[in-house]
């Protein structure tokens, strides 16, 4: 393992796009990851946990521990996402049930590995809301501390968002969690809708995948891909919002970054997790405004394909 590995913890509720990210990072010499802390999101938290266990055991990688977090929201009702990520939270692709049961805690144990691990090395790769992360910082803010960053999907700047007229799902499931962790003072890229939805699969991209030989994480994603197009209506591609963390993480100069103040809307829906652009009430926080879409879906295939 060479020092520019990424050591990390992805933070994930599986999701088909999830799922696209994981096999990424688990497909890539990039990264080292160390775990996968599951949190209620696009499904509940038993199929979330589940469903990153039967990742993990497609991908051959039973030695990588699932740590069950949080259930629900801070303080709100979560969303029901099954019309687009299927009954199972996978679109109905066949994986195989995890080799290992889950762990219990996953901030406990969030906060333990940061405590043991030198200071500065551990990234978080959020793919969901950000509610075990808020925990962490509230809970045990010595290990919070020692977190190298944090890269976080979640978010609409100038785009209009997918749950509401400015909010995006990931923020707006848990918004008290989202501005606990950004007036942290964790370093945080934020990858927003603004970027996501220029990182497009179209049917020949997952036909190209299938065509890259034996890959088993090219296959699945191939798979799942096509599933978000038998859940959703229109348009000829569909956007990879989860798997931009994982393409920032490996090759953040794809991305242009800002840093804005960001303060998130705690009112009631469908304002409810909006972004607004506040210089008295926002916290400076690295946003990705612009993305090599191409070069992005380059990168992705080759790595879900072993290369």
């Amino acid at each position: 393992m060479s020092d520019a590995t990424i050591r990390a913890v992805i933070d994930t509720d599986p999701g088909i796009d999830d799922a696209v990210a994981i096999l990424h990072a688990l497909s890539s010499p990039a990264f080292d990851i160390l775990g996968l802390t599951t949190v209620a999101g696009n499904i509940g938290i038993a199929t979330t946990t589940r469903n990153a266990g039967r990742i993990l055991a497609l991908a051959g990688r039973g030695d990588i521990p699932v740590i069950a977090g949080a259930p629900a929201p801070l303080s709100r009702k979560g969303f029901d996402t099954a019309d687009i990520h299927g009954n199972d939270g996978l679109g109905g692709v066949r994986f195989p049930e995890p080799a290992v049961p889950p762990l219990a805690d996953a901030v406990e144990w969030l906060a333990g590995l940061l405590m043991r691990e030198p200071e500065g090395s551990i990234d978080i790769l959020a793919l969901g809301p950000l509610t075990n992360i808020a925990r962490l910082v509230s809970d045990y803010p010595e290990a919070a501390r020692r977190v190298r960053r944090l890269i976080a999907m979640g978010g609409a700047v100038d785009e209009p968002g997918n749950v509401g007229p400015r909010a995006e799902f990931n923020i707006a499931a848990d918004p008290e969690a989202a501005d606990i962790v950004f007036r942290a003072g964790v370093e945080t890229v934020l990858v927003p809708l603004d970027v996501t939805r220029k990182v497009r699969a179209t049917r020949a991209y997952t036909a190209a995948l299938r065509e890259t030989g034996v890959a088993a994480a090219a296959a699945a994603s191939a798979d799942l891909i096509d599933a978000y197009f038998l859940s959703t209506s229109g348009g000829e591609s569909r956007p990879l919002h989860d798997p931009c963390v994982m393409l920032f993480a490996e090759r953040p100069d794809l991305f242009r970054l800002e840093t804005l103040p960001i303060a998130v809307d705690l009112g009631e829906a469908p304002e409810a997790g909006a972004l607004d652009v506040d210089r008295k009430a926002g916290s400076a926080i690295a946003v990705a405004v612009k993305v090599d879409s191409e070069g992005a879906l380059e990168l992705l295939a080759a790595r879900l394909s072993g290369e």
